[in-house]
């Protein structure tokens, strides 16, 4: 929990992982290029005082995650969300079972989503069904780009992700977390590219999409996708350190989905551990759109409380304190909103 002000805000950070890049575990020169190019994003974007050196980035282990959300993050609860890269890593990038064991050990603070790779064909689906039923996970987390052999990537449309999708469906997996977002080295930009997500959101409406990094750069697209697919999320993963370096680009951003999806559909994210949460939720808290930016309504408190945690609780089912809790105020329509008086005021 945060408090400032005399307001306190239940804090879901939706996009973490425990990973390993130690040299030992590299197959290969692309796993220290991926690894590479995450300590870029986390040294160029972060304060001086949250930077890390490049050995500590490498491995945190689970007690160093446990400090830096529970203990000085005021994160109240947090959702693995792994990546495999087996084809960079021996043992791959995100650690499951240690990840699984931290989430079995505190079930109060954190939940484990886990991944699949629909190349992987029945072989796959079969794996699929025997982790579901040891992990009883409700979520997936989705690397379209990821190589498999001489494959580059894959589509959310194509037919085997398709029969994946259906199985989701029949083992109650219902939230697909899919990195559509920033380019990381070795893998292909046009992997990530979000025109998929429209296919099988249109075609599987039972289940959420919730596209981490809200398709950056490729924001407009995933605003217009979102705001015609009413069960498509955008999570902040790798927008939030922004508003330290780049303050009118994250207004931006924010501005464009709060404008598009509304405030319901929205997670915050810090993608631990490329970011710390805590000066992320002090920052995001603090953060107001700048006053000549007039083509965006200011950011209220009830829609920072809902993006910092209560929207991603209310999908996994996490428990909120009722002192946490905002009054019901129905559903928030989602695409393009009527200017209200007092934007057109302000024009």
């Amino acid at each position: 929990m945060y408090t400032k002000d005399g307001e306190s805000y239940f804090i879901v950070d939706a996009h973490i992982a425990l990973w390993d890049a130690r040299p030992e575990n590299l197959r290969n020169e692309h796993g220290k290029q991926f690894i590479d190019c995450f300590y870029d994003y986390h040294r160029n974007l972060s304060p001086e005082s949250e930077t890390w050196s490049y050995e500590d980035y490498l491995y945190q282990g689970g007690d160093r995650l446990m400090k830096d959300l529970f203990e000085d993050g005021y994160v109240d609860h947090a959702i693995f969300q792994p990546a495999a890269l087996t084809e960079f890593y021996h043992r791959g990038f995100g650690q499951t079972e240690e990840a699984f064991g931290l989430a079995q050990a505190h079930p109060d603070k954190l939940t484990y989503n886990h991944n699949f790779d629909p190349r992987y064909g029945e072989q796959g689906l079969d794996q699929l069904r025997a982790d579901h039923e040891r992990m009883g996970f409700t979520g997936v987390k989705l690397y379209t780009a990821e190589w498999h052999g001489e494959s580059r990537g894959w589509k959310l449309d194509d037919p085997w992700a398709y029969k994946y999708f259906e199985e989701c469906r029949a083992l109650g997996i219902t939230n697909v977390h899919v990195h559509k977002g920033p380019t990381i080295r070795p893998l292909d930009r046009d992997a990530f590219d979000v025109a998929d997500v429209d296919h099988a959101a249109t075609d599987f409406t039972d289940l959420n999409f919730v596209v981490e990094h809200v398709g950056l750069p490729r924001l407009e697209d995933f605003c217009w996708i979102a705001t015609q697919e009413p069960n498509v999320y955008g999570g902040l993963a790798v927008a939030m350190p922004f508003m330290h370096t780049r303050p009118r680009y994250f207004a931006q951003i924010i501005g464009e989905l709060l404008y598009w999806i509304g405030e319901d559909r929205i997670f915050f994210s810090s993608d631990y551990a490329l970011w710390t949460p805590r000066w992320l939720v002090e920052t995001f808290v603090d953060f107001q759109i700048p006053e000549d930016m007039t083509e965006y309504a200011p950011i209220t408190l009830e829609q920072k409380k809902k993006i910092l945690g209560l929207n991603a609780a209310k999908m996994y089912g996490i428990d909120v304190p009722a002192e946490l809790q905002l009054p019901d105020a129905g559903a928030t329509e989602t695409g393009p909103r009527d200017p209200s008086a007092a934007d057109l005021a302000s024009v």
